[in-house]
């Protein structure tokens, strides 16, 4: 064979592994350039949008606070602090022992009471922070928006408001589930039927005594039976 068939022979083979390479890296270059389409994220619940909001205020708080205050060293007593510093913000009328209109839930005209936030309001915002505290990283038993003083106080302006506004707070009942519900409907069917059952039969399985001359004259005592 001569040089010039196995040169021609050399360079064809080149220039195929050549080609085929090229087509691999622009393959794997359009490849990698398509980046991954993103997944659609889930929007927040209104609760979830407002215990973030909660958090970021509160946290704003302490970074305003004099001296600051870090998360850490926050206390039942900080939080206190917060809840009053919220009432400026209230839009919630309560009236004092001196206005005339304490205790009247609709009062017929304005007064110059003081506006501040709502125990509803506070309690709610009490029980988010309270769950953010801890989805935060930090420890249940450490948790400032739990303490003592806190409950008392709600419990005390709830007392407050209730009878400065003329509103009795009442607790909800919880919901049983339907299952639960529909076992209870069940044995109170069941109970009633057979309280029914045992008092028709003491009412009609009686057995009268006999006097003197019905046992002279009868032989034999009748029972009365079941219908």
């Amino acid at each position: 064979m001569s040089a010039a068939v196995v040169a021609a022979a050399a360079a064809a083979v080149c220039g195929g592994s050549s080609s085929s390479n090229s087509n691999a890296s622009s393959i794997s270059s359009s490849v990698s350039l398509s980046p991954p389409s993103p997944q659609p994220s889930l929007p927040l619940s209104r609760y979830e949008s407002q215990k973030r909001r909660d958090w970021n205020t509160f946290g704003q708080y302490l970074k305003n606070h004099r001296p600051p205050l870090t998360l850490s060293r926050c206390s039942g007593a900080h939080v206190l602090e917060f809840l009053k510093y919220l009432d400026q913000f209230g839009k919630t009328k309560v009236h004092t022992q001196n206005c005339p209109f304490f205790g009247h839930p609709h009062p017929p005209a304005p007064c110059p009471c003081p506006l501040k936030q709502a125990w509803g309001s506070l309690d709610a915002l009490i029980g988010r922070l309270r769950a953010a505290f801890e989805e935060n990283g930090g420890q249940p038993e450490m948790n400032p928006f739990g303490a003592r003083a806190v409950r008392l106080y709600l419990r005390e302006v709830r007392d407050a408001q209730a009878k400065a506004r003329g509103i009795a707070y009442e607790k909800k009942k919880r919901k049983k589930p339907p299952q639960q519900q529909q076992q209870q409907q069940n044995e109170e069917i069941y109970g009633s039927g057979m309280n029914h059952f045992q008092q028709s039969n003491n009412e009609h399985l009686t057995v009268p005594i006999p006097t003197a001359a019905a046992a002279a004259g009868a032989s034999m005592i009748a029972l009365s039976v079941l219908n």
